[in-house]
């Protein structure tokens, strides 16, 4: 089955299709399973479905990597089985079973260990997930195939593995921590949110020298200096750093900003990460001869700043890949305006504005929780101002989802693994068969909203808006219903034009008064954008883009060789951070023992490594 939609994204471009072949009830997955016990060492063409699919994740190919058909395939697999030393391939009793997702899709799933003997040498997982022949009663082939780089062998720390300190004194990996003068790290951090506390955390576990860097004073901040009602709109259960249930079942199941920054400060104390506070990167440079890069620091301290440079071997850069400059369309007559006008970067709460007429420009997660606000303020009016369709995630069918795969029972580990590890063509397409049952399910929902003239999406894309358009939906937490009630007026037949002196013109000559505008409008942002500030153009024109996809599906520059071989991008959900930043911290790790990854690299119809 391959669901389509009007949307041109780069995934709808690739080809996939869903299986459809039934597979009955009281088939035995493990009988099925072990036929592949002796073939999976030795895979051939007629051991796949034309049309697989197989994702490797740092396992052989050193990088993220999805391959289309199996003529595609098999050439590949079969070259980097031999050029790794693929070894020891075994099928792992009791995780045979069928998933079935909706009423026609299903296949076999199953998992398997190997490794590979050639420099490093690694501890690697794979999934195999199988069809019916539909040519031949009995036979089974592979439709996907996904392989997961685990651990560096020998006595190399765990990756997934981070004792908790038994005091409180700072250390470095058993080193006390720099004080003035230049220090040489392994491995400097740039960013202490999610992304790079969790990359910290596996550094720290596989005993690389590291330092973290944070401009803000306190762990916590990126979260704390946002507006008050801020909440992280994903589950509590998906929502915690790795090793640990960062978050215990005393927090609430929806986090406040004030209860992330307060996990993250336990979680901080508890594996006493090495951070430094109010700390910024203010330039870098690159030494090509010693192969280090030499860092500027500018350190904020009660009696005034001070400057440190410290050299390091690798940076990773966690600043945030979509939150840099905040988008502020410019209208003609601002100077006329005699009300407040304000990014969401720079909104906090609406309680001085009681009795005013808000208007909010922009629709998704942060436009919401504006005027949300502003309701509950006390607002005279509130209006959101639409630009496009807006995809809208019902809360609870999100975290029915959510909950299946993260919970109390399953280990966050574990459950990333099976949500990572498949190709996005794949996730793309069972999250827009998903859509479409919901749709069905609860169309009176969406249809309140078409009546007040807020466009909905109903066949959204989660993985193109999180994974392309970086954003732009939303989770609906409540405001939907305060919008389809009359609570919060929709202006989408028009765009604004211009400022009056009391509110906003449009294109279709209406105007809409207003005493406070808010723009809920996004932000540019590109990693690479900052490199070019701190590192200088001789870095930031080799490494890539952050973010979006290349040709294969695959995200640009994130968690993989960035185009410098000593600088890397962290990023993306709390979800992409717990389990990417252990694949950066064990090529950051291979790379400082002398035996770094070798990255399979394909240009055009010649494959090379």
């Amino acid at each position: 089955m391959t669901v389509t939609t009007s949307v041109k994204t780069v995934l709808e471009t690739l080809p996939c299709t869903l299986p459809t072949e039934k597979i009955p009830d009281d088939v035995d997955p493990a009988a099925i399973a072990t036929t592949f016990a002796q073939r999976i060492n030795d895979l051939s063409l007629e051991d796949f479905t034309s049309d697989a699919l197989w994702r490797d994740t740092f396992a052989l190919t050193g990088s993220l990597r999805t391959f289309y058909s199996a003529v595609s395939i098999i050439p590949v697999w079969r070259k980097l089985c031999h050029s790794r030393g693929a070894t020891a391939f075994a099928l792992l009793p009791g995780t045979a079973h069928v998933r079935r997702t909706g009423p026609e899709v299903c296949w076999l799933d199953v998992s398997f260990t190997f490794e590979t003997e050639n420099e490093p040498a690694t501890s690697c997982y794979g999934f195999l997930s199988l069809v019916p022949d539909p040519d031949q009663s009995g036979n089974w082939k592979i439709w996907l195939l996904r392989t997961v780089l685990e651990q560096l062998q020998g006595n190399h720390g765990n990756v997934d593995q981070l004792a908790p300190v038994m005091s409180d004194s700072a250390k470095l990996n058993g080193f006390p921590k720099a004080v003035d003068g230049e220090q040489h790290f392994d491995c400097v951090v740039v960013g202490a949110g999610q992304a790079g506390l969790s990359t910290a955390g596996r550094l720290q576990a596989l005993g690389v020298s590291y330092v973290l860097i944070e401009r803000n004073d306190q762990v916590g901040d990126n979260w704390l200096l946002r507006y008050d009602s801020v909440k992280l709109h994903t589950t509590r259960e998906y929502a915690h750093l790795p090793f640990d249930r960062t978050f215990t079942p005393d927090y609430p199941e929806w986090l406040t900003k004030h209860d992330l920054a307060r996990g993250y400060k336990k979680w901080v104390a508890k594996y006493g990460i090495n951070v430094w506070l109010s700390t910024n990167l203010e330039s870098g440079v690159w030494d090509e001869s010693r192969k280090q890069w030499i860092l500027n620091l500018r350190k904020r301290h009660a009696n005034g700043d001070c400057l440190q440079s410290i050299s390091c071997s690798h940076v990773v850069m966690a600043v945030g890949g979509g939150c840099q400059v905040p988008i502020m369309p410019s209208y003609p007559g601002r100077e006329k305006f005699k009300g407040v006008v304000l990014h969401s970067a720079d909104y906090k709460n609406p309680f001085s504005w009681r009795g005013k007429h808000g208007v909010v420009i922009g629709t998704a997660n942060t436009g919401h929780d504006v005027a949300d606000d502003m309701v509950e303020a006390g607002l005279e009016s509130v209006t959101m101002v639409q630009r496009g369709r807006t995809y809208v995630v019902p809360q609870e069918a999100y975290k029915k989802g959510a909950d299946a795969l993260y919970n109390a029972k399953i280990p966050s580990d574990v459950a990333d693994r099976i949500a990572y590890s498949s190709p996005l063509v794949v996730s793309r397409q069972i999250g827009l068969l998903h859509s479409r049952y919901l749709a069905a399910a609860e169309p009176e929902r969406f249809d309140a909203l078409e009546r007040v003239g807020f466009r909905v999406d109903r066949y959204g894309e989660v993985v193109y808006q999180l994974h392309e358009k970086f954003g732009g939906h939303y989770m609906d937490v409540g405001t939907s219903r305060k919008i389809a009630d009359g609570l919060i007026k929709i202006k989408s037949d028009a765009l604004p034009v211009a400022y009056t002196e009391d509110g906003l013109e449009f294109s279709d000559g209406s105007h809409l008064k207003a005493d406070v505008i808010v723009f809920a409008t996004g932000f540019a942002g590109n990693m690479r954008d900052v490199v070019r500030e701190i590192f200088g153009s001789e870095v930031a024109d080799v490494v890539e883009d952050f973010w979006g996809l290349n040709s294969e599906g695959e995200l640009r520059g994130a968690f993989k060789p960035s185009g410098h071989p000593r600088l890397w991008y962290m990023g993306g959900t709390v979800g992409h951070a717990r389990y990417f930043s252990r694949f950066v911290a064990l090529q950051i790790k291979a790379a400082v023992l002398g035996t770094p990854l070798p990255i399979f690299e394909s240009r055009g119809s010649q494959s090379i490594l």
